[in-house]
């Protein structure tokens, strides 16, 4: 039987992580929205996503002499920017391989850290066995995206602070990827309060989520889609799904377009800057029924690292 993370492991992941993952603001936009709506901002952690949380806490707990040794790890981009960026602060080498279609914006930001970059392919499962090759050829330690308990607790401390910032939260929405994220926060805020609802939120074109729940097992899809890079994930791991199992009440899906037109509206009425992958939580608030009952509803931001060409570039095409 699969051991979830317990509350424990993460009010522990939260004292690791202070003082370098920030407590992001929970910024009230219910007058723009027209429902009492919360932005959880992961776009302003360093690095610029939620990632931190999971990747500074995970390296925190390795042996010294695997952190000189160095940490591989694989990804889209933001656990790629984390990984660089907690590997310069605790002194470590870092390599991270990336797709081929990485966003120029993402790669920056990990070069920009001091880590060596390697492309390879466009899919996690390609970057996956490069970095396990790269890791056995050269003595790295790999720092997984999200299959870890180290970094599912980590990941949790989101939902911890959710809880605190927000006593009347009824409703949490946030987004799926690998799982790390929903599994750490629907782990904490249950726990804590059972009477949440937990909302995952994943693009139309990849549910892989969606898929695994209902063949009630992990399921690997043939390929995914969407503007939303970060959350295009093939396969959630073994781990996170059953978090999501036991944690989540429900899966939702939302539409490139949705998604696309949520990052003009934070841009435009929020005033924040936040990816496809971190706006898609606001697509699904909104394309759900205005709620009745009394409570909050949270929406969790996840990251914003996206270039001002790509906001301008959407923001042209809700204009037409």
């Amino acid at each position: 039987m699969t051991e979830l993370v317990s509350l424990e492991a993460i009010r522990d992941a939260a004292a690791r992580i202070s003082g370098v993952a920030r407590v992001t603001p929970l910024v009230d936009v219910s007058l723009e929205a027209g429902r009492p709506l919360r932005l959880k901002c992961e776009n302003l952690q360093p690095a610029g996503a939620f990632k931190m949380r999971g990747a500074y806490h995970m390296l925190s707990r390795l042996d010294p002499e695997a952190r000189a040794r160095g940490v591989i790890t694989y990804s889209s981009g933001n656990h790629g920017q984390a990984v660089a960026l907690a590997a310069r602060r605790l002194g470590a080498p870092a390599v991270i391989v990336m797709p081929t279609t990485a966003p120029a914006v993402k790669v920056e930001g990990v070069k920009s850290y001091g880590a060596e970059v390697i492309f390879e392919g466009t899919t996690s499962a390609q970057r996956k066995a490069r970095a396990e090759t790269e890791a056995a050829a050269r003595g790295l330690t790999v720092v997984p995206p999200f299959e870890h308990p180290w970094i599912i607790a980590g990941q949790g401390t989101c939902g911890l602070e959710i809880v605190e910032q927000c006593p009347d939260v009824s409703t949490v929405y946030v987004p799926i990827g690998g799982g790390g994220l929903i599994s750490g926060v629907s782990a904490a805020i249950k726990r804590l309060r059972p009477s949440v609802r937990i909302v995952g939120v994943e693009p139309s074109g990849a549910r892989r989520m969606r898929a695994s729940i209902d063949a009630s097992h992990p399921v690997t899809l043939e390929k995914t889609a969407s503007i939303a890079d970060g959350l295009l994930t093939v396969r959630p791991g073994d781990l996170t799904f059953a978090h999501v199992r036991a944690f989540v009440d429900d899966l939702v899906t939302v539409q490139d377009d949705a998604i696309a037109a949520a990052v003009v509206w934070l841009f435009r009425k929020a005033k924040l800057v936040v990816e496809p992958s971190g706006a898609a939580t606001v697509a699904a608030v909104f394309a759900s029924p205005a709620p009745f009952a009394p409570g909050t509803t949270v929406a969790v931001l996840s990251g914003g690292n996206i270039a001002v060409e790509a906001i301008a570039a959407l923001a042209a095409q809700a204009a037409r």
